[in-house]
Order: C-alpha cells, then structure tokens, then sequence
C-alpha cells in the first residue's frame, strides 16, 4: 500500500517537473529576444565608456574609484537609451498612427471642401501693378488716413 501511495507521488511530482520545465519553454523567446535587444546596448554601453575608463586611469585616479565612476557612467546611459527606447516606442505606436489619420483625414475633407467651383487659388490671377506706389509694405499712411493737426 506504502508503495503504490509512494508510487503514484513520484509520478505525480515528476508530471509536475515536467510540466515545469515546459513552463519555462515558453519565456525561450522572450530570453532570446532579450538576448538579441540586450547584447547590442551592452556593447553600446561598453564603447562609451571605455575611454572615459581609460582617461581616468591615464590620470592615475585609483582603480576603485574608476570602477565605481564607469559603473555609474554605465547606468546613466542605460537609463537615457531606456528613456529613449520607450520615447520611441510612444512616437512610433502613438504618435505616429494618429498623425496618419490626421494628415489622411484632413487631406479628404480638403479634396471635399475645394472641389466647389473648379479653380484654386494657385489659379487666381496675381494682383496687377498699376504704378500706384510700391508694390511691398504699408499701402495705407501710418496714422490710418489722420492728417497732421
């Protein structure tokens, strides 16, 4: 009885196991991309750094304190290219589409609005130059016609 008991927990446990280890099989392409998105910023980060490394050897600064600064140059550049990721990612999923409608939209309702007559603007007639005074500036005096008193 202690066996078939003990028996049916093994199996149930080893199930169980298994199922585990299929529960990590679906985070594989997430670790993946990760790995693919995660190894290029790391070699970013790395070639920014490293000379800033390098000078401040080159100053003779203690190896502690170089680690310390280059760790803490690496971060904040990690947080301004995750800042700058997730800024992209609102202007490319947000920003983005709702300037497409905006820019299809209000080219359809101005394909509606100037189709009345036939003529545009651009077919207008330019104002003629009648010799009349410049033909830049102020057209009327400065004081608005008031004579001097």
């Amino acid at each position: 009885m202690w066996s078939a008991i003990r028996w049916l927990v093994l199996r149930i446990a080893a199930i169980r196991w298994l199922f585990k280890l299929g529960g990590l099989a679906f985070l594989l392409p997430l670790a993946l991309l990760l790995k693919t998105i995660g190894l290029p910023i790391l070699i970013v980060l790395a070639v920014l750094a490293l000379p800033v490394l390098i000078v401040l050897l080159l100053f003779g600064l203690p190896i502690f304190l170089v680690l310390i600064l280059g760790s803490m140059l690496m971060g904040l550049i990690g947080m301004v290219l995750s800042i700058g990721v997730a800024a992209l990612k609102f202007g490319l999923f947000v920003v983005l589409p709702i300037w497409l409608v905006w820019t299809l939209v209000s080219k359809m309702m101005g394909k509606k609005k100037g189709g009345g007559d036939g003529s545009s603007a651009s077919d207008a007639a330019p104002p003629s130059s009648s010799g009349s005074g410049p033909a830049t500036g102020p057209v009327s005096d400065p004081i608005d016609g008031m004579g001097p008193a």
